[in-house]
């Protein structure tokens, strides 16, 4: 998140955040370590009352001072790594839901946060984006998910469609496969619309970060869509050509 399109006074603490996310879910998909989690969310509550020894610490305890940012979505980053280390089905389409609360949203939330914008109705447009977003990389990465014995797909829409476990992880290529992830891929778009105002309800070189995060989104998500076949097997990704027709569409509709 910390790219070139942010204003670089507020990179840094960008960059503090995303330490501290990134060395906590290399705890949990890397080491599979609770007990790390367990004392990384120990030394997130400590950070503000005793001086941290930790780098990381130290730098987001001054990113959390400087904008008064809320411990709670930092804290359910940790809750989501924690989820990853317990679960690897999910029965319902709410139940996947329920997880991205923790996984995706609080990023959304801090990052607008920093710019200055608290506005309840902002940070509900941002939850349907990084749900949309988490959602999109769930279903772009099926076949990498298999080999990490993690399937996103709720069991809710396997019974639906007569598909089983065994036809994921044996990756059964069928056309009731297709039909299924049809409604998943759509309800996902739906999402992306539902949040779509909130580019045009922020400023400067926010609005063109959330423009490009989103333009992403939305184009691997139809890329998703034209590979739906092919999901257990390959992961459909952007090419050098797409991410420059996104630049090229975002530079013509400056709006």
């Amino acid at each position: 998140m910390a790219s070139f399109l942010l204003p670089s006074q507020l990179r840094k603490h960008i960059a503090a955040i995303y330490a501290f996310a990134r060395t906590a879910d290399d705890f949990a998909d890397v080491e599979g370590d609770r007990g790390k989690l367990l004392r990384w969310r120990d030394q997130l509550h400590r950070c503000l009352h005793q001086s941290p020894s930790n780098p990381v610490f130290l730098a987001l305890s001054h990113t959390v001072r400087v904008f008064d940012l809320p411990l709670q979505w930092l804290d359910d980053l940790i809750t989501a790594f924690l989820l990853d280390l317990d679960k690897d089905r999910f029965q319902t389409l709410q139940e996947l839901k329920d997880y991205c609360r923790y996984s995706a949203n609080p990023v959304g939330k801090i990052v607008l946060w920093i710019f200055g914008y608290r506005s309840e109705s902002l940070m509900k447009k941002a939850d349907y984006i990084t749900t949309a977003l988490q959602l999109t990389n769930f279903w772009q990465d099926i076949s990498i998910d298999l080999k990490r014995d993690k399937i996103y797909i709720p069991v809710a829409f396997l019974n639906k469609y007569h598909l089983t476990e065994p036809d994921i992880i044996n990756q059964n290529r069928t056309p009731d496969f297709s039909a299924m992830m049809k409604p998943l891929i759509e309800y996902t778009g739906e999402l992306f619309r539902k949040g779509n105002g909130l580019i045009q309800d922020v400023h400067g070189r926010l609005r063109w970060e959330l423009r490009l995060t989103v333009a992403g989104g939305r184009a691997v998500l139809k890329k998703v869509d034209e590979n739906r076949n092919k999901l257990l097997n390959t992961r459909p990704a952007l090419s050098s050509r797409d991410w420059i027709r996104i630049a090229l569409f975002m530079l013509i509709n400056k709006r």
